[in-house]
């Protein structure tokens, strides 16, 4: 059931999506960086807030309270000029400054103040000063904060002279709260380096186990413990013990296929030396013709069945396999153009890799009369593309040829003992790599099988 917003609330709602979409593209896909992000964004927001809300707070209230002390001196200053005015070259008040408030003092002449300076942009030393001298002396002042970066210069218009104080800054401003931050921040690298070991140590089991389960699906032999937490090795002994059952129920369909075959082959036999016994006529030759018939039936429903399962993957060279299924299909009087590039040795299961390709390129042999093979390594994946220029496959039948023992009209995917199963047997042997075949129009103008097994 669709939920329908006012109009008032439609703007904000898809506003809202879209930024949620746009987010949710932005962020990481692996667990490994979407684990330390969990740990990392936290710590990063709490930390601001902490600088923010704390040690800003902290830094104005200290920078204020430096800056009214130092006021304070600058008034105790001019109350003592004012006081005694028997001190003609105000040595005394000079030597009180310097020696027990630690500022440099002069005393010049009347005239008028320096023009105002443009306000710096980080003002809080100036804005604090200023206050300060405001409130507690009340007199025209000329403050310069920036002019010498360690250094503050405050002249105050007297009644008949000019008071210039130079101060150090940090007689006015928190200077040592950078030790605070860089504390804080040394301290926070450390544990975001300890995290992303740990968070590594706890992504590579998982790892290993999804390195494991796609090497098994693609047929491949696999030696995998389980390590890691406790979830991770439930997770690890439950694929051992999946990867066993696939692999006994595997032996015993292999075993009972094995003992079938004998037992047919056995009867086969027995026929064959009846119709020896009984002599070269036309009707033991039919006959035959017909026992040869049904061998080639039964090899093919066994190897349909028993889906090569026997073998296991070495690295292989798919060049030198391309051209051995064209030698083999060019002494039957066929003629195919085989290309490949890239990498060649890859690993595959060696003879059913073969025996894929080499029904693919026999169907295809079977209605055109120009076939061509392409394989290409491109590091992710392998492909061989099958083209040719017969009548084709109608697309909406296309996916119907995979299945076993089925029959187009024109008997397009027919092998040569008419059981229906060539096709089905090439996507069988491809599934069993993690790959897989799909068919399309073909540049020839017929039908192209692309053959795709990921590396």
């Amino acid at each position: 059931m669709s939920i329908i917003l006012p109009a008032a609330l439609a703007g904000p709602h898809r506003i809202y999506r879209d930024f949620a979409l746009w987010l949710r593209r932005q962020m990481p896909k692996g667990l490994y960086a979407r684990a330390l992000l969990i740990v990392i964004l936290p710590m990063v927001l709490l930390q601001s807030a902490v600088v923010f809300f704390f040690m800003e707070r902290h830094w104005q209230l200290v920078t204020f309270r430096l800056s009214a002390a130092l006021t304070q001196d600058i008034a105790a200053l001019i109350d003592i000029y004012q006081s005694y005015p028997q001190d003609k070259n105000y040595e005394t008040l000079q030597r009180i400054a310097a020696e027990r408030l630690r500022v440099d003092l002069d005393i010049l002449p009347p005239g008028p103040l320096p023009p105002t300076l443009p306000k710096p942009f980080f003002s809080i030393v100036d804005r604090a000063l200023s206050n300060e001298i405001r409130r507690q002396i009340g007199r025209p002042f000329w403050l310069d904060t920036v002019g010498r970066s360690d250094l503050i210069e405050i002249r105050i218009q007297l009644d008949n002279a000019v008071m210039r104080i130079i101060a150090h800054r940090s007689q006015a401003y928190a200077s040592n709260s950078h030790i605070f931050v860089m504390w804080m921040l040394g301290t926070s690298f450390v544990l975001i380096l300890v995290a992303i070991a740990f968070l590594r140590n706890q992504i590579k089991p998982i790892l290993r186990l999804a390195r494991a389960a796609e090497a098994f699906g693609k047929g491949r032999q696999v030696n995998f413990r389980p390590q890691g937490a406790r979830e991770v090795r439930q997770a690890g002994h439950a694929f051992v013990e999946m990867k066993r059952r696939v692999e006994r129920a595997i032996e015993q369909r292999t075993t009972m296929l094995n003992g079938v075959s004998h037992d047919l082959r056995t009867v086969l036999t027995r026929f064959r030396l009846s119709l020896a016994v009984i002599g070269d006529t036309p009707e033991t030759r039919a006959m035959q013709k017909d026992l040869e018939e049904m061998q080639r039936m039964i090899e093919a429903y066994l190897a349909f069945a028993r889906g090569d399962s026997g073998e296991s993957s070495v690295p292989s060279d798919i060049a030198s396999l391309l051209r051995q299924v064209k030698e083999e299909l060019d002494e039957q009087g066929h003629d195919t153009h085989v290309t490949f590039s890239g990498e060649p040795i890859v690993s595959v299961r060696p003879d059913a890799f073969k025996r894929c390709v080499a029904n693919l390129v026999a169907n295809a042999q079977r209605h055109a009369r120009n076939v061509v093979v392409e394989g290409l390594n491109d590091q992710r994946f392998l492909t061989v593309n099958v083209d040719d220029d017969g009548p084709g496959i109608p697309v909406e039948q296309r996916e119907d040829v995979f299945k076993p023992f089925f029959r187009l009209d024109e008997a397009r995917n027919q092998d040569e003992a008419g059981t229906g199963l060539g096709l089905a047997i090439a996507r069988d042997i491809a599934r069993s790599h993690g790959g897989d075949i799909q068919l399309a129009t073909s540049p020839l103008g017929g039908l192209r099988a692309t053959l795709r097994i990921p590396l």
